[in-house]
This record gives C-alpha cells, structure tokens and sequence, in this order.
C-alpha cells in the first residue's frame, strides 16, 4: 500500500480538532494580552512551532497558509486591526469549522470582523487567493505537512499570492540532514511535522527559487524540538521579500557598506566591498533603502540631474567614482562645519 502524505495529515489532525495532541506542539510564547479574545477551545488545540504574528503590522492584509483552528489568524486581527484584514486557508473541515464557530465570538469581543476562513490547499492557492492581494503571508509549522512533488508549487504560490513589496513570515520544522526516505514514508511521522521537514539550507534555497530576496532567519532554535534516529528537528523562523523584479536604470546612484565583513553578496549576484562606493541601478539602491539591507549601507545620492530611462547593465560589478556623483565640473569650496565629532561633539 502506498504512503499519501496528504490523507495522513488529513486524518491525524481531523482527531486533533476534536482532542489536543500535545506531541504535535513545540513549546511558544505568544504574548497574552492577544490571547484573551480567543475561545479556550481554539488555543488548547493550536499545533505550532513559532510565532509569525508577532511580525505582522496594523492595516496590512494578512494570509495564513494552513490556519487550522485559527489562533495566529486571530492574534493578527488583532495587531492589524480594524483597518486590516486577516485570511485563514486550510484544507481540513474539522479545523475550519472550530476556527469558524470561533470568529463571531473573536469579533464580538473585539468589536470589529475582519477575519475569514476559506478551504483549500495551501500548494494550490489559485482558487481562494487572487495575485499580488496581501502584503504578508503567515505559516506556522504547516510547510512541512506539503508532500515532496508540491513543495516546489507551494513556494511559488507564496509568491503569487504577494504584492509587490510584500513578504513572507515562515514558522517551520527543519531538519539538520536530508530526511531519508523510509523515514518519509512513515504516517506518524510525517503527520507529526517530522519526515517532510526540509534541510535547514534548502529551507531557505526554497524561498530564493521562486524569487524571493533579502531572506533572514528571524529565530532558530538552537535545542531540536525532536531528534529522531540522530536527525534533529528544530523550529526555524524566516522572513523573505517580494520585489526585486522590473528594469534596470541608470540614476548615478551608490551605495556603501558599511561591514563588518570585507565584502557581501546579495541575492542578485552583486559583490559588494566593505567601504567602496559601489555603483548600482536605482531598483537595487531602492531595495537597499528598505528592509533588510538599510542598516547595512549608507546611500550616494548625485548631486546632477541624471537621464531618465537610460538602462544599467546589473550584471556588472563596478564602483562609482565619486565625481560621477558630484559632477565632473563640481568645484565647490566651503568653510569647515562648526562641529565635527559624533553627536555634535564639537572639535
């Protein structure tokens, strides 16, 4: 009899929905001023491994892949508010109908509705979820669950379903080594996020497959949840964003990092030296400006009207002298400033 990945997480976790399973839980602490609007029944039968919400931020719209009884759906209505809105997507009945019957009592409580549950596979979003319609997509131990031949559609499903500018917020299990495939065919073990946990590396790969840049690991546990005939299994958060797509122009723009490496790689290939003003199209000094790189670079901006339009060749690796910035006729001379130590710490 063959092994379906699909109908063993089915029907291990229809019996959670009815009666907790605490072997599926990792240990989280989530803030308790969120959880008092939320039925008992919903957070004695939460199956997770970290904690998304805590990233999410007010007005966005927010979809959580594999939402089952609705807990993190119902702590992000709460961070989002009023003004944002919450989708929860999960393929199994007995879970959706718990986090349905608790949404009214959540939004009474609350005094605002701005959460849905809608069923469907979370490797196949295209039914329930348009293109570029949420700012964040949410997961709490749930990737895992997907077999094998639909990891790689899941993961680009995150991406579709992003605006541009959007990110992914990830709780998962991963493994330490490749899951081997004995271990893959085993029901409980992989109903119980073990066996279709993804190596640590190809975790986050899966996330620059697809498109996605600036992929970071918010937390990782160093002690495994669980460690099975010596391959460890341990929660891993990561963050990755949607938007590095579109033309390339040249503004005269730089960027400088600041280190404390000798030099960095970004996801687009670029090699960047620690301390140089190194040449860039104005798509990737936009990406640089924001989340995750900011604090990583200080930004030259020129001081000559550039022309529009004119393209930037992003494969290269080039520096940029400073007198492209400034002009080659700039020729200014100025008095010395008035301070110039740190914090106006006057000289």
């Amino acid at each position: 009899m063959s092994f379906d990945p699909e109908q063993a997480v089915h029907d291990r976790y229809s019996s959670a929905a009815q009666d907790r399973k605490t072997e599926l839980c990792c240990p989280i602490s989530y803030d308790p001023k969120y959880l008092e609007v939320i039925p008992d029944e919903v957070l004695e039968r939460d199956y997770g491994c970290g904690d998304p919400s805590k990233h999410v931020r007010p007005g966005e719209t927010v979809l959580d892949l594999g939402s089952g009884g609705g807990k993190i759906c119902f702590i992000a209505s709460q961070v989002v508010g009023a003004e944002g809105r919450v989708i929860g997507v999960d393929m199994n009945a007995d879970m959706l109908a718990l986090a349905r019957r608790s949404a009214p009592v959540v939004a009474e409580r609350l005094g605002y509705d701005n959460v849905e549950f809608r069923e469907g596979k979370i490797q196949d979003l295209q039914p329930t979820v348009g293109d570029a319609s949420v700012d964040v997509v949410v997961s709490n131990c749930v990737l895992n669950l997907v077999a094998p031949e639909d990891k790689a559609q899941l993961f680009s499903e995150l991406f579709r379903v992003l605006k541009k500018g959007g990110r992914a917020v990830i709780s998962d299990i991963v493994a330490d080594e490749d899951v081997p495939e004995e271990m893959q065919r085993d029901a409980t073990l992989w109903s119980g996020c073990i066996s279709g946990a993804l190596r640590e590396d190809a975790f986050l790969k899966a996330f620059t497959d697809v498109g996605f840049y600036g992929v970071r690991i918010l937390a990782r546990d160093v002690e495994p949840w669980q460690t099975v005939n010596g391959y460890e299994f341990r929660s891993l958060t990561v963050e990755a964003f949607k938007g590095k797509e579109g033309p390339c122009f040249e503004k005269l723009q730089a960027v400088i990092y600041k280190g404390p490496f000798t030099a960095v790689v970004d996801d687009l290939g670029h090699r960047i030296p620690r301390g140089v003003r190194y040449a860039v199209c104005e798509k990737t000094y936009d990406l640089f400006s924001k989340e995750p790189y900011r604090e990583q670079f200080e930004f030259v901006e020129p001081l000559v009207d550039t022309p529009d339009g004119t393209p930037f060749d992003c494969a290269r690796d080039s520096l940029r002298h400073p007198r492209a910035t400034k002009g080659l006729d700039y020729d200014r001379t100025t008095d010395a400033a008035a301070c110039c130590g740190p914090d106006d710490a006057c000289c």
